[in-house]
């Protein structure tokens, strides 16, 4: 970046935003949860609903209150404004699981300034928490700080596999099977919770397809700074335009990496 990240936004400030934001849009939601609700589908076939679009424009409110002249792009209503700061707001990441009255969904919300991914809030309220995470300052869950296993060895292995059906229609689904042959254990969590318990070291590697940079902008900034690697099933870095995520610790993460690709 020319600039310093902090001449362009008080990172402070914008923690303060983004999970005052997120907690106002998780109790909008918590109002809601496991009620009934009308559904409508989207033109890409996928549900949203009318929380999801009252969370969003909730913490939309609260950004533009507090920075009017950045950008923000959201799930629900796409992007507003041209700015080296560009908010990324996914109101409930895992809407079929909100609509199901599962538990696996969260508020999703991170900062990028000139394409660099420097700050993510992640709120969960039915697990009541919520992980937050600024460039430099280290990862945290409830103010206990996060810090990722040190895991070496794909054999030894604890592994999330997330939207295996997209992953089994992909050119390297006998890769994945090579990784659940010799992962010690594989499970399929869903949406923000193996990146929650992959930064608190309680899993090894997540591996997911068919995501896009709202679901897992705030998670990659999470991730890394709890000591963890995030990239593209590729091996590629993290832009607006990601759709699988490989996340881990090193080594683990570029031997994973390896055996995908090579």
């Amino acid at each position: 970046m020319t600039d310093s990240t902090d001449a362009v936004v008080d990172l402070d400030r914008a923690l303060e935003v983004a999970r005052a934001a997120a907690a106002q849009a998780a109790s909008i939601a918590m109002e809601h949860f496991r009620r009934p609700i009308d559904v409508e589908t989207k033109a890409d076939d996928s549900p949203v609903t009318v929380v999801d679009r009252a969370c969003e424009t909730a913490i939309r409110a609260r950004i533009e209150d507090a920075f009017p002249d950045h950008a923000i792009l959201g799930e629900e209503f796409g992007r507003a404004g041209e700015h080296r700061c560009l908010w990324l707001i996914d109101p409930i990441d895992g809407t079929r699981s909100f609509i199901r009255g599962l538990e696996f969904w969260s508020v999703q919300i991170a900062l990028m300034v000139d394409g660099e991914l420097v700050l993510g809030v992640s709120a969960a309220p039915p697990f009541d928490e919520t992980a937050w995470a600024v460039r430099g300052r280290g990862a945290w869950l409830d103010g206990e700080p996060l810090h990722v296993a040190e895991a070496g060895s794909i054999d030894a292995m604890d592994l999330s596999l997330g939207n295996v059906r997209t992953l089994a229609k992909g050119p390297g689904w006998s890769r994945i099977g090579e990784l659940v042959r010799r992962a010690r254990r594989t499970r399929g969590y869903g949406d923000f919770y193996p990146y929650h318990r992959l930064a608190a070291g309680r899993l090894d590697a997540v591996v997911e397809s068919d995501v896009n940079i709202l679901d897992i902008a705030a998670l990659t900034v999470i991730v890394r700074e709890a000591g963890g690697t995030c990239t593209t099933l590729g091996g590629g870095p993290i832009g607006l335009d990601a759709s699988s995520m490989l996340a881990a610790p090193e080594p683990l993460h570029g031997r994973l990496v390896s055996l995908l690709n090579d």
